[in-house]
C-alpha cells in the first residue's frame, strides 16, 4: 500500500502532502467513515506484513509439536497437559499482541495524515481482531488437548480455557491500544496478570502460600480451572467451590478490564475536574486590573470589545482614560527630556 498517495473524492493517485496543503486553506474538513475506510484496515491487516500470517505459521509449528510430544497422554496428567497447552497458546499469539502498541501509534499517525478518517473505529476493529485471534488460538488449544488425553471434552471446558486465555492476554489488549502508554511500559503492565497469576493463584503448588496472602487465589480464573479438572487435581486445591465454578472463573477473568476501567475513569474525571478549576480560575484573573491594563497596553483600544466579553470588573472608560492620560504625560515627558538634551549640547559647543 502507497501511503504517499491519497484518494479525494474518487480521484486516485493524489499526493497527501497536496492534498494536506489543498484542504488547509478550504473549508472545514469531514471525513465521515465509509466502505474504504474498512477496506483500508482489512487490506493492511491481512497483508504479508500484517503479522496474522505470521501467528498462523506459528501457530501450526507449536501445536504439531505439542500433539507429537503429548500424544496419548495418561489420564491424571491433565493438569500438565494444559499448563503445556496453555504456554503454547500465549507464546503463539503473545508476538501478535506485543505489537499493538506500534499499531496504535502508527495508525494515529495515519489518521492525521487523512489516510482513514476515525481513530476509535480503527481500535475497536484491531480489538475484535485481537479477540478473533484469540478465540481461534483457544479454540486449537481445546481441541488438541482433547486429541492427546480426551478426559476434558466438556462445553464447561472450552469456556474455561477460552476465559483463562483472555484473562492472561486482556492486559496488552487495554494497555497497547487504549492507553498513551510507551511499548515498555505496555509490555511490563500487560505481563503482570500471568505473572501474578503464577505467584498468587496457588495452581503451581496446591495448598500452600503464607495463610492470608493466599486467598488471593479466588482473583484468578486459574484456580477455578484447577478445582475443575479431574483425575484428582480438584481435591488437591485448597477451598474449591462446589457450584458455580464457571460462573466464577468467567468474572475473575474479566477482572483485569474492570480495574482497568475504573482507574481509566478515575483519571479522566480527576483530569476533568482539574482543568475545570484551572479553566475558572484563569477566567476570574481575566477580570482584574492587571489583566485589563495589559491588555489595553498590547491592544490599546481594540481590547476594550474583549474585556467586555469576560464580564471585566473594571471601569474600562476609566481605565482608558488613564491610559491615554498616561501616554500623553509620557509622551510631554520624552520632549522635555529631548529639549534638556539639546540645551547640553549647546552649553558644551
Amino acid at each position: 500500500i502507497d501511503r504517499s498517495k491519497v484518494k479525494v473524492n474518487g480521484k486516485e493517485g493524489v499526493d497527501r502532502d497536496m492534498a494536506l496543503l489543498a484542504m488547509s486553506i478550504g473549508d472545514e474538513y469531514k471525513h465521515s467513515t465509509n466502505n474504504s475506510d474498512l477496506n483500508f484496515f482489512f487490506k493492511v491487516e491481512f497483508s504479508k506484513n500484517g503479522g496474522i500470517l505470521n501467528v498462523v505459521i506459528f501457530a501450526i509449528f507449536a501445536f504439531s509439536l505439542f500433539l507429537l510430544m503429548y500424544w496419548d497422554s495418561s489420564p491424571g496428567t491433565e493438569a500438565l497437559v494444559v499448563i503445556a497447552a496453555g504456554l503454547v497458546s500465549f507464546f503463539t499469539a503473545n508476538p501478535y499482541f506485543l505489537q499493538l502498541c506500534d499499531w496504535r501509534i502508527f495508525m494515529i499517525e495515519e489518521a492525521e495524515a487523512l489516510l482513514h478518517s476515525s481513530k476509535s473505529m480503527n481500535k475497536a476493529l484491531k480489538t475484535c481482531l485481537t479477540l478473533f485471534i484469540l478465540i481461534v488460538v483457544g479454540t486449537i488449544q481445546f481441541a488438541c488437548q482433547e486429541a492427546v488425553i480426551g478426559t476434558m471434552t466438556t462445553v464447561e471446558f472450552y469456556f474455561g480455557i477460552m476465559f483463562d486465555l483472555l484473562s492472561l492476554m486482556v492486559g496488552l489488549v487495554l494497555f497497547g491500544l487504549y492507553s498513551d502508554l510507551p511499548d515498555q511500559m505496555v509490555q511490563i503492565l500487560g505481563a503482570m496478570p500471568f505473572l501474578l497469576m503464577v505467584f498468587f493463584s496457588t495452581t503451581f503448588s496446591p495448598g500452600s502460600g503464607v495463610q492470608g496472602i493466599k486467598e488471593l487465589r479466588y482473583l484468578f480464573s486459574r484456580f477455578y480451572l484447577w478445582c475443575m479438572l479431574p483425575g484428582g487435581v480438584s481435591d488437591m486445591m485448597e477451598g474449591c467451590p462446589e457450584d458455580n465454578l464457571l460462573l466464577y472463573l468467567i468474572l475473575s477473568s474479566l477482572l483485569v478490564p474492570f480495574l482497568y476501567v475504573v482507574v481509566k475513569v478515575g483519571l479522566d474525571t480527576y483530569r476533568k475536574f482539574h482543568h475545570v478549576k484551572k479553566q475558572s480560575s484563569r477566567f476570574e484573573s481575566m477580570k482584574t486590573t492587571a489583566f485589563a491594563e495589559l491588555q489595553l497596553e498590547l491592544f490599546g483600544e481594540k481590547a476594550l470589545k474583549n474585556l467586555k466579553h469576560v464580564g471585566s470588573n473594571v471601569d474600562l472608560q476609566k481605565l482608558a482614560s488613564n491610559m491615554a492620560s498616561r501616554s500623553e504625560r509620557d509622551i510631554s515627558t520624552d520632549s522635555d527630556g529631548d529639549g534638556y538634551d539639546e540645551f547640553l549640547s549647546h552649553l558644551n559647543k
